[in-house]
């Protein structure tokens, strides 16, 4: 099953479980995908930047997607293989692509600065893993500090068809993706699929702005999924509704540096993972914020159960 411009629904960010002492937590790798796949996901994406690829050698990150390859069977999986050199690239896409993947994530490098410049990596980049590989561009101003405008975007897309679907993380970013949806409409950029991410914060306004859907990290992905098939139900009040009630608990997840300790911490209470451990370097919660968070998912559970599960 290969990605497609029409991809739509929730394709949570993996994270990757580990073991206090650093080891990969094999167990909870499968009790997490199935999870995932529990509370409606429509694809998963693995090795992303919440997934800590970074931390991960090549045989590790390898095993992981034949690990989770394995879990998920028919349902789509998208392999972060961003990487410093294409060589690296390449051999986990492909590798990825050969175990049963359906595509590809590629962020930029944060040394790309011209229009033309990001146009020729993602150039590059469909070189060096192949033109039958899908692509998901990865569009993460805030955090790799490369600005990939609307126009940029649609040249990406109108010169490599390979490019399918747009991970859209930029903020602000609504107008983006209403500008990328009047491209399609007047006929100058062709389909491509827009899942959002920002750990969902904008998410309730986005998929009235045109997004097909989300992949991002966020620790309830169950209530991601519920809000995309609201927003394409057209009901939009109960839609904003579900999203209010988990919006303080969103917004927790976005202080700089703890977003990924937080959903660690929601993830294993959920019983996803059996510890919050991240592979060093990482952060980790205090009792304070520990406290923190479990105050806000009491509060949560009074109009979503499922916080209090």
């Amino acid at each position: 099953m290969t990605l497609g411009p029409d991809a739509s629904g929730v394709y949570p960010i993996a994270a990757t479980p580990f073991h206090p002492d650093g080891r990969i937590d094999w167990d909870s790798v499968d009790r997490l995908t199935d999870f995932y796949l529990a509370s409606g996901a429509t694809g998963l994406t693995i090795l992303g930047i919440m997934g800590e690829a970074p931390k991960l050698d090549a045989g590790e990150s390898l095993a992981l997607v034949r690990r989770v390859l394995a879990r998920t069977r028919a349902t789509p999986v998208v392999v972060g293989v961003s990487a410093p050199g294409f060589a690296a690239m390449r051999t986990l896409a492909r590798d990825s692509m050969e175990a049963g993947a359906s595509g590809v994530m590629i962020a930029p490098p944060p040394s790309l600065r011209t229009d033309d410049q990001i146009v020729a990596y993602y150039r590059n980049a469909v070189e060096a893993v192949g033109d039958d590989v899908p692509v998901v561009v990865q569009d993460y101003p805030l955090l790799l500090g490369v600005v990939m405008t609307p126009a940029v975007l649609r040249r990406i897309f109108q010169d490599l068809p390979s490019c399918v679907m747009l991970k859209h993380e930029d903020w602000p970013g609504l107008e983006k993706i209403s500008a990328l949806r009047a491209f399609e409409r007047e006929g100058t950029m062709r389909r491509v699929s827009i899942l959002c991410g920002n750990g969902g914060l904008f998410l309730d306004f986005e998929t009235e702005r045109g997004a097909d859907g989300a992949m991002t990290g966020y620790a309830f992905p169950d209530m991601l999924a519920d809000l995309v098939r609201l927003a394409k139900a057209g009901e939009r009040e109960a839609a904003h509704d579900l999203f209010d009630a988990h919006l303080p608990l969103l917004r927790y997840e976005q202080q700089q540096g703890l977003g990924l300790a937080v959903r660690k911490y929601v993830l294993q209470k959920r019983g996803a993972i059996a510890f919050d451990a991240q592979r060093k370097p990482g952060s980790a919660l205090s009792a304070t914020a520990r406290g923190e968070v479990d105050y806000l998912l009491e509060r949560l559970a009074r109009r979503d159960a499922r916080a209090g599960a």
